[in-house]
């Protein structure tokens, strides 16, 4: 396994050891101790699995403190374009996103601490995207902000014509009228 660092502090991808032959594939998607090893020592207590059409685009989706959420999300079926956003104050990279394309094909994971917004548009006719949450659903703490708010200049990597958006997503603030309550620390991997 290999951890690519981003240039948001905390956020990575990973790249997992994918054994290939003639009858296929296998690759251990999740292994605690050789999580902990990399500096992910976040234990999951929730799985979630989401299938979507092309041009679904889900989010930006968290949750407040005390029920914030760490992600480690992959895509089993499809592409999709995975974005973060850095949402604690006081960080460096307050503001800012990431995206990379994860896919069945690539089978790169992306590791989401607590502290960012995340959302993904699909690029695939259909994508599965299966994450682990280190904190179980809590409806009362759950935020989002405006996937398409000008001031974050997301990239979705599909027309804006082609969207299809829940009417929740619709209702999210923008960027600057949303409800955060994270503060960055400087010792976060």
């Amino acid at each position: 396994m290999e951890i690519e660092k981003t240039d948001l502090p905390g956020l990575l991808i990973v790249h997992p050891r994918i054994f290939r032959d003639e009858r296929g594939y296998f690759y251990e998607s999740y292994n605690e101790q050789k999580y902990k090893e990399a500096g992910i020592e976040t234990v999951f207590v929730q799985d979630n699995e989401s299938r979507s059409v092309r041009g679904v685009v889900r989010g930006l989706h968290y949750q407040l403190k005390p029920h914030a959420q760490a992600k480690l999300v992959r895509v089993l079926e499809g592409t999709v374009f995975d974005v973060a956003v850095d949402i604690r104050k006081d960080s460096p990279t307050f503001g800012k996103w990431f995206g990379a394309e994860l896919s069945a094909e690539n089978k790169k994971q992306l590791y989401i601490p607590e502290g960012f917004a995340h959302g993904f548009s699909v690029l695939s006719e259909t994508a599965v995207l299966a994450y682990k949450c280190n904190e179980l659903y809590h409806p009362e703490s759950e935020r989002g902000i405006a996937l398409d708010d000008p001031e974050l200049q997301i990239d979705w990597k599909i027309s804006h014509e082609e969207f299809i958006i829940s009417d929740k997503d619709k209702k999210s603030p923008r960027f600057h009228d949303a409800e955060m309550n994270f503060i960055f620390a400087e010792n976060q991997i």
